[in-house]
């Protein structure tokens, strides 16, 4: 079963607890901790990885914290997992379809049955992702996202690729 950890939950928390602040407004890590009882502890490392990344800004001071560094339109889910957990992978021999010797791993190489078949789901999944951004997520439009998904589905499979 493919399952996110509880570091992209946190994520996913302050993300959203970011985005749906006013603008400008700092918003510390204890405040979000407290808001979805978290540990604030994890909470942090997971902030400093996403600072990291470029997607939230630390404010230091006595009334610092974090801010969004990007418009939440401009990040998206997949940039959130891959930030948090590395790449999505279904079989170690379709992980994203970049990696070196990957065929290496699988005792069939280029005759696997299901490399194929992996790849386009690997593909469709990563597009998934990458199609739902953080505003979508706040305003709860991630359904529009799937059955946008769908249509696409749709579509590849009658062009029969």
């Amino acid at each position: 079963m493919i399952s996110l950890t509880r570091k992209t939950d946190y994520a996913l928390l302050a993300l959203t607890s970011l985005a749906g602040a006013k603008p400008g407004n700092v918003v510390s890590a204890r405040e979000i901790a407290g808001q979805y009882g978290v540990s604030l502890s994890l909470l942090m490392n997971v902030l400093k990885q996403l600072a990291g990344c470029g997607m939230v800004t630390s404010v230091r001071g006595a009334r610092g914290g974090y801010v969004l560094a990007r418009p939440a339109d401009q990040i998206t889910l997949a940039e959130l997992i891959d930030a948090i957990e590395g790449p999505v992978r279904l079989a170690p021999c379709v992980s994203g379809s970049t990696v070196r010797g990957a065929y290496d791993i699988c005792q069939s190489g280029g005759s696997c049955p299901i490399h194929r078949p992996l790849s386009r789901l690997q593909h469709r999944l990563e597009g998934f992702f990458a199609g739902i951004t953080l505003d979508e997520l706040v305003a709860g439009e991630a359904g529009a996202a799937a059955r946008a998904g769908e249509a696409a589905d749709e579509e590849e499979h009658a062009s029969g690729r």
